[in-house]
């Protein structure tokens, strides 16, 4: 039988010569650059003040919009399912624009709207909040660049959930919010998980659309992936080399937990506890 693709050692080598020209190469030479700082170079630089106020805003600015996105993200890709509506493919087209954009354009628009005389910033800043040069304002470019990845695990999984499940709990006189938490969440809970970790560890790392709205002003509201390029200005390759390692680091073990946690849920639904 005559087949599309090469047989399997063939795709097999390509694919991981793929994967190591573009993915693994360049995360080993920058582990390989962070060794050479040594455990002591390498403790100092962490353990700086400007450094550890760069991690601190990013971790919870991150975490702000994971929150945010893990809630709307949700809300969005149940509306596009489960809803029929005028403009609902213009929406769900929308949703991708974030992935489309390139992030320093992302950060040019932000910026506009949230400064003290935008759109969105001049009645914010009447009722005293301010956006463009906080943290707010970064856990808002954050949460721009990574809402699709919520509503694009989820959604295939809502649309291949099986209704009839959900009617047959509704006969038996379980209510709406009993049907969402005891059937609905735990069979999407895995998908939901999966986006929200993407979407954290892709706002860990970004860079485009937060130097524009941040102000970058050290100790305040600079970012972890800014001092890493302010560290590679000043030719301190090591010491980009250690924050980045350990940004990295940070996102690969996050996604290693997340990993468990789906197994640990996908065995725990196998066994009907």
């Amino acid at each position: 039988m005559n087949r599309v693709i090469p047989g399997f050692p063939l795709a097999l080598g390509i694919t991981l010569f793929y994967l190591s020209l573009i993915v693994l190469l360049p995360l080993g030479a920058l582990i390989w650059q962070a060794s050479d700082v040594g455990l002591a170079r390498y403790f100092t630089i962490m353990s700086g003040a400007r450094t550890s106020a760069a991690f601190q805003l990013t971790l919870v600015t991150a975490a702000l919009a994971t929150l945010f996105n893990a809630i709307y993200g949700l809300a969005l890709a149940w509306v596009l399912v489960r809803y029929e509506f005028p403009g609902r493919r213009l929406l769900d087209a929308l949703v991708d624009v974030p992935f489309a954009l390139p992030t320093a354009v992302a950060g040019l628009a932000l910026s506009a709207l949230f400064v003290s005389n935008g759109w969105f910033g001049a009645p914010l800043a009447a009722l005293g909040i301010k956006v463009a040069y906080t943290p707010i304002g970064i856990a808002a470019a954050m949460a721009f660049t990574s809402i699709p990845f919520v509503v694009r695990t989820v959604q295939p999984v809502l649309e291949d959930l099986a209704a009839d499940v959900e009617e047959a709990a509704a006969t038996l006189g379980a209510s709406d919010w009993r049907i969402f938490a005891r059937i609905i969440f735990p069979a999407i809970f895995p998908a939901f998980l999966t986006g929200a970790s993407l979407g954290f560890a892709r706002s860990l790392g970004e860079f485009g659309a937060i130097i524009f709205i941040a102000g970058n002003l050290p100790m305040k509201t600079e970012v972890v992936s800014l001092l890493t390029f302010i560290r590679i200005e000043e030719y301190d390759y090591p010491a980009a080399a250690a924050i980045a390692a350990t940004l990295l680091a940070l996102a690969f073990t996050l996604l290693f937990l997340v990993n468990m946690i789906q197994l640990w849920q996908q065995r725990r639904i196998g066994t009907g506890d």
